[in-house]
């Protein structure tokens, strides 16, 4: 039925009006006051206004009629109207009022309406399915950037509530396999019976959902976190019988938790699928979280597992080498004839001993020397030295030993005086391993050769095998390489060489034995110095091991002293910052000469490089942080501003990495 408000002191129209619309409700009304209260309580659909009514004013009653959600016609009779009545009215219809054409005018106008009420509707439900999208959208960007188990289901909570509006949620999850959590995000207050309630409904909801749960949760156990929005008045009993939506998180049979939320209006089919997808989109996060949980805890133990692995290696290793060189003193002693005169089966005897102990202390020497490197503990003095030095000492010191297989040592330098910033010892001690191998491997009457030379890095061959070593190499390095005419490596073991406690299977290996632990030991150094160490070998014709150090320059010196730098932090728990300055040539320049602004203790460890117009001061400071890193940034800053007639405009460039026992990566720019 259409209900209809006749503003009209004619009586002779209203009549009219009823007879037409005699199965509908029509009310007359010619009080301004009262029109509005009608349109207020009886909600009409129509209005029709008389043209030619006096005891009103047209233009005033029409706008404010507009306001409503009503259909105004006019009735056109004598009186004539301006604009300001016509623009605010939906039709017209001339007296005397014809009846058929009232009624067809009527009928198509509330067909219009209806349409339209539709459509808006329909534009309605449309901008709330968009802005749903949009929430999901987002919701779902935001999941992908966390790894946190809070920081997801907080993000999931949020998003229901954008795109649902819901009045109270219940959500269970577990921080860790024995921890479980139930968050309550509610309008208003919890009453704690409501509370028992909540925590007994999901209880049940746990138990139901899994077959057999692997966690027995229970009221005592189940910690509780509330996010209440207001305290000005308290949920009870009463909204559990609101309508609600239910879902429990979980992964390929992997059970997450669930999540519950009521809201008093009813939740429509679509609001029931977008709950489901933002449901179903935390999962896989929360899984990648679990797995980072799990990996995270398999890393401490791994951890744990090698500090002790080292520590008993070291302590162990000490320990034998006490008692060791008490035994090989002695053998020395009797060696000497100080104990007195010894047959010869004795000597053959006591000298087979010293030779065993001499080995085991090497053995040992090596299992305290991987310790250390794989600690971070291991000491280097680096210095800027020749090559050459090191290689002559080596060969002189194995000479001896060669010569009892009836081998040679050929050394083959390369004529060109170039310099390695390097630890002169290390280098002995991976050069000694090279040649020891090379004498043990090659049979009598043999020859081992040395040889160095300069090589950019892109000109260095190798087995495929030590690719990762050697492509981040670049410019010049030295080149070392040891050959021998011995039995050779198979080409599928080469990738094994550099393994720890590696011993390449064939006769001559078992039978001259070792640690195995010379090269592995070698190549720490090696990667120690920002050089790399590989071989090339063919059976029964023999092996190359190479090595390559940095030719020393200020980027390849500082490389190397950051690398022991951050190695020492890692040990020691503690950190090392880089920080870079960039800027014109000019500028940084002018900086340095700054009086106590970039001092010794900045200075001490650094590096100037150029590059075109810019210059970049990158410096190492020892248990370095963000802090340290933004005083020094203030500082230059506060410089540049005050001294502008020296400086001008210019843009400096800031940037700091910090590495060590906790990681951090973090620029600004300035």
């Amino acid at each position: 039925m259409t209900k209809f408000l006749l503003i009209s002191e004619d009586s002779e129209k209203e009549k009219v009006v009823k007879s037409v619309f005699q199965s509908d409700e029509v009310l007359t009304c010619t009080d301004e006051t009262l029109i509005f209260d009608i349109l207020k309580v009886e909600e009409p659909d129509i209005v029709m206004i008389d043209g030619d009514i006096e005891n009103l004013d047209l233009k005033p009653l029409c706008r404010k009629i507009k306001q409503f959600p009503v259909v105004m016609l006019l009735i056109i009779g004598e009186k004539e109207h301006n604009k300001d009545v016509t623009h605010n009215v939906n039709l017209f219809i001339k007296a005397p009022i014809d009846g058929k054409l009232l009624s067809d005018t009527i009928d198509s106008s509330l067909r219009t309406r209806q349409s339209l009420l539709k459509m808006a509707k329909s534009n309605q439900e449309l901008a709330a399915s968009l802005y749903q999208l949009n929430v999901l959208y987002n919701t779902s960007s935001q999941l992908a950037g966390s790894l946190d188990k809070d920081k997801l289901i907080k993000i999931m909570i949020e998003g229901i509530e954008k795109s649902l509006n819901f009045e109270l949620s219940c959500t269970l999850m577990f921080r860790s396999e024995r921890e479980p959590v139930l968050i309550i995000n509610s309008l208003y207050k919890v009453s704690d019976r409501l509370l028992e309630a909540l925590k007994l409904r999901a209880i049940l909801s746990y138990k139901s959902l899994l077959k057999d749960p692997p966690f027995d949760i229970k009221i005592g156990n189940l910690k509780i976190e509330k996010n209440i929005k207001h305290n000005i008045q308290e949920y009870d009993f009463s909204i559990l019988r609101f309508d609600n939506l239910f879902a429990p998180i979980v992964l390929n049979e992997e059970f997450f938790g669930f999540t519950e939320i009521y809201r008093e209006k009813p939740f429509s089919t679509e609001d029931a699928t977008v709950f489901q997808t933002l449901v179903q989109q935390v999962a896989i996060p929360l899984q990648s979280a679990s797995f980072t949980q799990e990996l995270k805890a398999t890393n401490r133990k791994l951890q744990k597992l090698e500090r002790l692995k080292s520590e008993f290696i070291s302590i162990v290793s000490h320990e034998l080498r006490t008692p060791l060189t008490a035994i090989k003193n002695a053998m020395d002693i009797i060696l000497s004839g100080k104990a007195g005169d010894m047959t010869e089966n004795i000597e053959k005897f006591v000298s087979m001993g010293k030779r065993n102990a001499i080995r085991l202390s090497g053995i040992i020497n090596d299992l305290l020397d991987i310790s250390k490197i794989e600690a971070g503990k291991m000491d280097f003095k680096f210095e800027l030295i020749h090559i050459e030095p090191v290689i002559e000492y080596v060969k002189t010191n194995l000479t001896e030993v060669a010569k009892e297989k009836n081998l040679t040592i050929k050394y083959t330098p390369s004529g060109e005086d170039v310099e390695i910033y390097a630890d002169s010892n290390r280098l002995e001690q991976v050069l000694t391993n090279l040649v020891s191998n090379a004498i043990k491997f090659t049979p009598e009457a043999g020859e081992i050769e040395i040889t160095s030379k300069v090589v950019n890095a892109r000109e260095l061959q190798y087995d495929h095998c030590f690719e990762e070593d050697i492509k981040k190499l670049q410019g010049n390095y030295l080149q070392v390489c040891v050959e021998d005419h011995g039995i050779g490596i198979e080409r599928k073991d080469l990738n094994h060489v550099f393994d720890k406690f590696a011993q390449i299977e064939n006769s001559l290996s078992r039978k001259v034995g070792g640690s195995g632990l010379g090269l592995p030991i070698a190549r720490q150094l090696m990667e120690s110095h920002n050089g790399a160490i590989w071989c090339d070998s063919e059976i029964n014709k023999g092996s190359k091991f190479y090595f390559v150090i940095p030719v020393a320059n200020d980027k390849s010196n500082f490389m190397t002293l950051r690398k022991q730098l951050v190695q020492k932090a890692r040990s020691n728990g503690t950190t090392v910052a880089a920080i870079k300055i960039k800027s014109t040539n000019e500028t940084i320049e002018k900086l340095l000469r700054e009086n106590n602004l970039l001092n010794k203790t900045y200075m001490a460890n650094s590096l100037i490089e150029h590059e075109g117009l810019m210059t970049t001061l990158t410096i190492l400071l020892m248990e370095g942080d963000k802090p340290s890193a933004e005083f020094l940034k203030k500082k230059i800053d506060s410089v540049v501003e005050q001294n502008k007639d020296l400086y001008g405009e210019c843009d400096i460039m800031y940037s700091y990495e910090i590495e060590g026992d906790i990681h951090e990566k973090d620029s600004y720019s300035g």
